[in-house]
């Protein structure tokens, strides 16, 4: 695997490309040097057996993590925690993870609409080997931190579901690693299904400033997918002068980087349930998710 980093770019404005289904024979739209690639398009953060890799170096900030681990059958594949810890977690199929001298046997699922899964953490300074007999795929969520944690199993039937809004703003929350759910240094993880149709990620939200008891500053992923090839639409405004801007069609495979500003809605094609894996970890003392509403919606969640 290559260790070379590709920049997304820094400064600047969202640049709106084509969105990129897996399954078609596409190559992403290169866009100007400089201009801050918020939307990367499945494939084009694609190094070695990661289908997607997102570190801090590539994203311009200093936490959050996420990389898409493809293995064929018999595959295996060795990760190095280094300074960041990690959370491995099944989007299809099983597999084993060796670490620490512990071996976890990961169930995991058919896929991301089949239910929760079991997961794995691994902390940093450690090296895991993850290894699948019918192969996989695979989220490595992960976030530079201080403290190293054991290494540890999260079984599925402890995942925290929790369902959230109503109506056509109705979603599913899987709290995997959420903030008092599961114990990490900085890494807040969680999954969301939001049915055909319906607004998720909403009322616009955001988390980029820190203030005591009301708000915490956290860099956020997206990670989508979407069932039978649908697609999806994310919007990040921006909440300060030259914020993240975004308005992004979404396949299965894309990603969409928050570094700041409201985010949501999360809009799912009608008939197309959405899924989105939510990575997050900022420089705060307290690994804690608090947001604050758009001023135009301060009733909330519905």
């Amino acid at each position: 695997m290559s260790d070379e980093k590709k920049p997304y770019g820094q400064g600047g404005s969202y640049e709106q490309g084509e969105a990129y289904a897996p399954s078609r024979a596409h190559e992403p739209e290169k866009k100007p040097q400089g201009a801050h690639e918020l939307h990367v398009p499945a494939g084009s953060a694609a190094d070695g057996p990661y289908a997607l890799r997102i570190d801090p170096e590539q994203a311009g900030w200093g936490f959050s993590s996420l990389r898409v681990l493809e293995l064929e059958p018999g595959g295996a594949h060795s990760l190095a925690a280094g300074d960041s810890e990690w959370i491995v977690l099944p989007l299809s199929g099983g597999c084993t993870v060796r670490t620490q001298g512990e071996i976890f046997e990961l169930l995991g699922r058919e896929g991301v609409f089949g239910g929760v899964t079991d997961f794995a953490y691994v902390p940093r300074d450690a090296h895991a080997q993850i290894a699948s007999g019918a192969g996989g795929r695979f989220a490595l969520a992960g976030a530079k931190c201080e403290r190293r944690l054991p290494a540890r199993y999260g079984p599925a039937p402890e995942v925290p579901v929790e369902a959230r809004g109503s109506g056509v703003q109705e979603r599913e929350v899987h709290n995997f690693a959420a903030a008092g759910a599961f114990e990490c240094d900085r890494l807040i993880a969680v999954e969301v299904l939001t049915p055909g149709g319906n607004w998720s990620s909403y009322p616009p939200h955001k988390h980029d400033e820190r203030l005591p008891g009301e708000e915490s500053e956290l860099e956020e992923i997206y990670y989508f997918e979407i069932e039978g090839g649908g697609v999806g639409y994310q919007r990040v405004s921006p909440s300060r002068p030259g914020g993240a801007d975004v308005l992004a069609e979404v396949r299965s495979g894309d990603a969409v980087l928050v570094p700041d500003g409201w985010h949501g809605p999360s809009i799912a094609e009608p008939g197309h349930t959405m899924y989105y894996l939510n990575v997050m970890a900022g420089p705060g003392a307290e690994r804690e998710w608090l947001i604050r509403f758009h001023p135009d919606h301060t009733e909330g969640y519905r």
